[in-house]
């Protein structure tokens, strides 16, 4: 059986083409995927970043889909099922294809109200900013303890993290370099937004308390400057890169105002910690929403779409039809 995926042969060349069944790797889980999404880290693999460990390898960190055939006693023919990260476009074929074969144990049930179309709509960005929220309220956070800044805003994770956020009661500041955009992300829930500007140079190790906590993904001075103006005993979680992968910043925020800097890993989370997740992006995120934020493309436009993310020009989130 032969199927359309889009297939990297090196690091600055993909291209889609008739793949054979025969040629997936090993897994006792066949899944017919309905949708994949154009993440940043995607965006990154296709551009010739160091994330693709082996050529040729089918591209995409997540995907969505049915469960096509199964080894496993944990998953039926016909389930609904999710899968984000684990070896997915690094050493494990990926999303941008209508079939995959993957190990069960990197799989997780899709909630009953979350469809395959939504789950990529959330994506691994949306799925990372609720980790993140599990984060913060491990931390001790909660709406009355004061704002929430939210880096990015207007990127993936921003931008559920704002609708997630929003919806749990907290004021959330979005931190854009496209503050022409202000409505989209006050249509998601942000009740301020500033300037990047703001943040994005070089600081003072420790400034004034403006937020209780933060969601980052940019890192480098934005990162720096978050935690120089985060309050006493806030927590800020750190999930990206787009600045760069420094931290030129100071113990200061740590010793002076017991700041939490939290990491988080979207790709090898534990199943349990997937679950929860799922489970509570389910219960939380206001789907509806998140719907106003989304775009569908197909798999032939998936290079252009990860060239645009890596120069800033795309906003929300962007679903794969692998399909079309």
């Amino acid at each position: 059986m032969q199927f359309k995926a889009l297939l990297a042969t090196a690091a600055d060349h993909a291209a889609v083409v008739d793949f054979d069944a025969d040629d997936l790797m090993a897994g006792d889980v066949t899944v017919r995927i309905d949708y994949s999404t154009v993440n940043y880290k995607d965006a990154l693999a296709l551009g010739g970043g160091r994330i693709i460990q082996r050529f040729p390898l089918i591209a995409s960190i997540d995907f969505a889909g049915v469960v096509e055939a199964s080894g496993s006693a944990d998953f039926q023919i016909g389930d609904r099922v999710v899968l984000n990260g684990w070896g997915l476009s690094q050493t494990h074929h990926g999303g941008y294809a209508q079939v995959a074969r993957v190990p069960s144990e990197w799989l997780v049930k899709l909630p009953d109200s979350i469809s395959t179309f939504d789950a990529m709509g959330i994506g691994t960005a949306g799925y990372t900013a609720m980790l993140s929220v599990l984060a913060l309220e491990h931390g001790g956070l909660t709406p009355d303890r004061g704002d929430i800044l939210v880096t990015g805003a207007n990127g993936g994770v921003g931008s559920v993290a704002i609708a997630l956020l929003s919806g749990l009661g907290y004021r959330v500041i979005a931190s854009t370099g496209r503050v022409d955009q202000g409505d989209y992300l006050r249509a998601l829930g942000a009740a301020d937004v500033i300037d990047r500007a703001e943040l994005s140079s070089p600081g003072a190790p420790i400034g004034p308390e403006r937020w209780a906590g933060a969601v980052d993904s940019v890192g480098s001075h934005t990162l720096a400057n978050v935690l120089a103006q985060t309050a006493y005993r806030g927590v800020v979680t750190a999930c990206g890169l787009a600045q760069g992968l420094d931290l030129p910043g100071s113990v200061a925020p740590f010793i002076l105002r017991n700041i939490t800097l939290s990491g988080i890993d979207s790709v090898n989370a534990p199943k349990a910690v997937r679950q929860t997740a799922w489970a509570r992006l389910a219960r939380d995120l206001d789907l509806a929403k998140l719907g106003r934020a989304v775009s569908v493309i197909g798999l032939n436009e998936v290079r252009d779409t990860a060239a645009a993310v890596l120069q800033g020009r795309v906003q929300g989130r962007t679903v794969v039809d692998v399909n079309a």
